[in-house]
């Protein structure tokens, strides 16, 4: 960590650091920090390296200055500037997924339920902004999903008409605060259990099922259930996070992000077939 970041969160931590312990993970373009300081305290740094994560990271902040709750890291402060730093507590010692257990999924299925019972921070976005591409821009320029080979082309041309339809943006409207981004990267688990949803630069107002149906494919990804055994959900809203992979895991690499397509794509492959599943379609041919 350079020393003038050290020196800044003198003032948010009260302590002078005396170690700085760089970690990886996520996808946006962050520097990551465990930070020990010299009363034996530590605490979990984010500073944004790249243009693209200042704003993300202010709104961040921003949430999270308006919830409060078990199932959210304590916020130690912000600090301002070219290059912010959101100062957060350490869960190290928190266990991370996966692997996945039936405890674990009960215990994010009840930290979303208690989501929805949250008041919504003011100057929220709305969730149907999340609409935007998706499987009409597959239908403008189906080339970069076709482009994945997860389907043939005549199974899209026939499978198009109901997925367009179904995926209405209007299943994403409602009054409830959501995460919509919930992978295990950003779940952790406490001691006893509770889990723990970090990273809310993407928050909005919307439809709290959209955010447990966009976690399922991640968490089937990792050895957890497939989507199906976990119970019903709105076909239409399975059809937007299919769409919402379709037509962006065949883009470009993202220069200051390049894992993101993949991951993306990991996603899709089991977000496609579950709704062509729950639409009654025939499963993608998988032909080039």
């Amino acid at each position: 960590m350079p020393a003038s970041a050290a020196d800044q969160l003198h003032r948010p931590l009260g302590s002078p650091v005396v170690n700085a312990r760089r970690v990886h993970g996520g996808y946006t373009p962050a520097a990551r920090w465990i930070v020990t300081l010299s009363d034996g305290g530590s605490a979990f740094v984010k500073q944004a390296v790249h243009e693209s994560v200042v704003g993300r990271l202010r709104r961040e902040h921003r949430t999270y200055s308006h919830l409060s709750g078990p199932w959210l890291p304590d916020v130690l402060g912000f600090e301002d500037g070219a290059r912010p730093m959101l100062v957060l507590e350490d869960l190290s010692a928190c266990e991370w997924p996966p692997p996945w257990s039936t405890a674990k999924v009960d215990a994010v299925r009840a930290t979303l339920a208690a989501l929805e019972t949250q008041p919504v921070p003011p100057g929220l976005r709305s969730a149907t902004g999340m609409a935007e591409g998706g499987w009409p821009e597959v239908a403008r320029d189906p080339k970069p999903f076709l482009g994945l080979g997860l389907c043939s082309a005549p199974w899209l041309e026939h499978a198009l008409p109901t997925l367009l339809e179904a995926a209405d943006p209007a299943l994403l409207d409602g009054r409830a605060l959501c995460h919509l981004d919930v992978r295990s990267d950003n779940l952790c688990f406490r001691p006893d259990g509770q889990a723990v949803l970090i990273d809310w630069d993407c928050a909005a107002v919307g439809n709290p099922e959209f955010d447990f149906a966009f976690w399922l494919p991640s968490l089937n990804l990792e050895g957890g259930p497939a989507p199906q055994d976990l119970g019903a959900v709105t076909p239409g809203v399975v059809a937007l996070v299919a769409g919402f992979f379709a037509s962006v895991a065949g883009l470009a690499a993202i220069p200051h992000a390049p894992a993101v397509r993949d991951i993306q794509l990991r996603q899709l492959e089991i977000a496609l077939p579950w709704a062509a599943d729950v639409l009654g379609l025939d499963p993608p041919d998988k032909r080039p």
